[in-house]
C-alpha cells in the first residue's frame, strides 16, 4: 500500500543538450572600469573578466571573487555571456548582475558552481544556464551550497540542469523571486536547512521535482515555503510518490507551507512524509496526478487549512496511523472534482477520496464535490481513532461519509454536515473496503457504542 515510497535521492534523467548560446545576444559591457551606477559594487571587467569570451572563464572567475572576498568588495557583472565551469566560491560573495540580460553559461566541465563552508553568499539579476549537460558526482545541482550559512538568492532565472537547478545542505538565508526551470531533477532540493525561506519563485518543468526539503534523519528544519509558483512536475524516475511531487517535505519538522500556487504535477501537489509540525496553509493545488495534499507516515501534528483542491485522484490524505501518524486539523479546505483513475494502479480503498484521516484528527467546515469514491473516509481498517467530523458539506459522492466499523477501532463523532447527492448511502460503516452498516444518518448507530452520529442532513 502506501509503504512502497522512499527518499528521492542520486542522480536523475538527462535533459537534452542545447547549445552552448542559446539565442543570446552577446551584449557590450556598462562600463570597463570603475564601479556600476547604482549598485555599489566593482565591475567585474577591472578583473579581466570579458563577456561574449568563447573560453571557459572559470579561472579567471575563481580569482576574481577570492579578490573581492579578501577585500569584502561587491562585484557588478555586465550583461553578456560567459562560459564558466568548475567555480568553487570564497568564503564570502556579493555578485550582481542584470536581470535577465546577465548569463553564466554551464561549460560541461565537472560542476557549475559549489559553495562550501561559506559564511555570506548573495547571488542576485544573474542567469545561470546548465546548458542541458551532465554534471558529475557527487554534485546534486547545477549551483551547489553545502555548510552556508547565509545564502540569498534573488531575481536570479536557473535553467537547463542536468541534475537539480539549486542544491542545498546544512544552508541558512533565503531563496526569493527566483525562475528554476527544465531541470532533470528537482527545481530545488534542500537536506538538513538551518532557518531556510524559499519565497516568491517560479518553479516549473522539473523532471523529478519541484522544491524538496528533506532531511538525512527526522529533526527541526522549519523551512518556510511560501508565495511560489509551481507548474509541470513529472515523475521521470517512477515510483509511486518518491517523485513527481510539486512541494515535498521528508523527515522535516516544523516546515511551513503556505500561500503557493501548484499546478499539473504528476503526483501530489505537496507530499508531507514523516515531517511533524507541518503547516500546509492557503495554498491552490490544481490537476495533480494522485493525492493533491498529502501528510503520511510518522508524523504528529499536521494543520491543514484553507487549501483549495481542484481535479486530483485523491483530494487530502493524513494516514498511516499503522506508521504512527497522527494528530491533525484539517479545515476550511475545498476539495472538487476528483478522479477514479491514477498514474498507477492503486491500492484499496482506490483513487476517488475526497479528504481521509485516520487518527486524533478534528476535520471540520470543508467542502467536497464530486468524489467517486468516499467524500470523507474516516479510518481504514483497524486504524481508526479519536475523530471528530462537523460542519462538513459533502456533494456528489458515492458515499458521503465512510468510517471505519471494524473490531477495535476508536471514537468517532459524526455531527452537523451536510451530504448532498450520494448514490450508496450518507454516512456507512465500513470493514475495510465492505459496507457492513445501512445508512447511519438515517438509522442510527446500533451496536457501535463508539460512534456518535447526529443531527447530520442528507439528501
Amino acid at each position: 500500500m502506501l509503504n512502497r515510497r522512499s527518499l528521492l535521492f542520486g542522480a536523475a534523467g538527462f535533459s537534452l543538450f542545447s547549445p552552448i548560446f542559446p539565442s543570446a545576444v552577446l551584449a557590450r559591457p556598462m562600463s570597463q572600469t570603475g564601479t556600476a551606477s547604482g549598485h555599489g559594487a566593482v565591475n567585474a571587467t577591472t578583473f579581466g573578466i570579458r563577456p561574449g569570451a568563447f573560453d571557459d572563464q572559470g579561472a579567471a572567475f575563481s580569482r576574481m571573487l577570492q579578490s573581492a572576498a579578501d577585500t569584502d568588495t561587491p562585484l557588478f557583472l555586465p550583461p553578456g555571456v560567459y562560459v564558466v565551469s568548475g567555480l568553487n566560491l570564497p568564503r564570502r560573495v556579493w555578485l550582481r548582475g542584470v536581470p535577465g540580460a546577465t548569463r553564466i553559461i554551464y561549460g560541461g566541465d565537472k560542476h557549475m558552481i559549489l559553495a562550501e563552508d561559506a559564511d555570506h553568499i548573495e547571488l542576485s539579476g544573474i542567469v545561470f544556464d546548465g546548458a542541458g549537460r551532465w554534471i558529475d558526482e557527487p554534485r546534486q545541482g547545477l549551483l551547489n551550497f553545502r555548510r552556508v550559512r547565509q545564502l540569498v538568492m534573488e531575481s536570479c532565472d536557473v535553467v537547463g540542469s542536468g541534475r537539480s537547478g539549486v542544491a542545498l545542505e546544512r544552508v541558512g538565508g533565503r531563496i526569493e523571486h527566483c525562475t528554476i526551470s527544465r531541470a532533470a531533477d528537482a527545481g530545488i532540493y534542500s537536506i538538513d536547512a538551518t532557518r531556510l525561506d524559499i519565497s516568491g519563485n517560479r518553479i516549473s518543468d522539473c523532471d523529478n521535482g519541484g522544491i524538496l526539503v528533506h532531511r538525512w534523519q527526522t529533526g527541526h528544519d522549519g523551512t518556510v515555503v511560501t508565495g511560489n509558483r509551481i507548474e509541470r512536475i513529472l515523475a521521470r524516475n517512477g515510483g509511486t510518490g518518491q517523485f513527481g511531487n510539486g512541494i515535498n517535505a521528508f523527515r522535516a519538522d516544523n516546515v511551513m507551507i503556505s500561500n503557493n500556487s501548484i499546478l499539473d504535477c504528476a503526483f501530489s501537489g505537496i507530499r508531507a512524509n514523516s515531517s511533524s509540525n507541518v503547516q500546509i496553509v492557503g495554498n491552490s493545488a490544481t490537476r495533480s496526478g494522485e493525492t493533491a495534499i498529502y501528510s503520511e507516515f510518522a508524523y504528529e501534528g499536521a494543520v491543514i487549512n484553507a487549501n483549495l483542491v481542484d481535479r486530483a485522484a485523491n483530494g487530502i490524505s493524513v494516514v498511516n496511523f499503522n506508521e504512527g501518524g497522527r494528530l491533525a486539523s484539517c479545515s476550511g479546505n475545498i476539495v472538487r472534482n476528483l478522479s477514479s483513475k491514477g498514474p498507477y494502479t492503486p491500492s484499496p480503498p482506490g483513487f476517488g477520496l475526497g479528504i481521509a484521516v485516520e487518527a486524533d484528527c478534528s476535520v471540520t467546515g470543508n467542502v467536497v464535490e464530486n468524489a467517486p469514491l468516499y467524500g470523507l473516509m474516516i479510518g481504514w481498517g483497524e486504524f481508526m481513532r479519536n475523530v471528530v467530523a462537523t460542519g462538513n458539506v459533502i456533494r456528489q459522492a458515492s458515499t458521503g461519509i465512510a468510517v471505519s466499523v471494524v473490531q477495535g477501532v476508536g471514537s468517532a463523532v459524526i455531527t452537523d454536515n451536510l451530504i448532498e447527492g450520494t448514490s450508496e448511502g450518507a454516512i456507512v460503516g465500513y470493514e475495510w473496503t465492505r459496507p457492513v452498516t445501512g445508512d447511519l444518518s438515517r438509522n442510527g448507530v446500533g451496536g457501535y457504542t463508539r460512534l456518535t452520529v447526529d443531527r447530520n442532513r442528507a439528501s
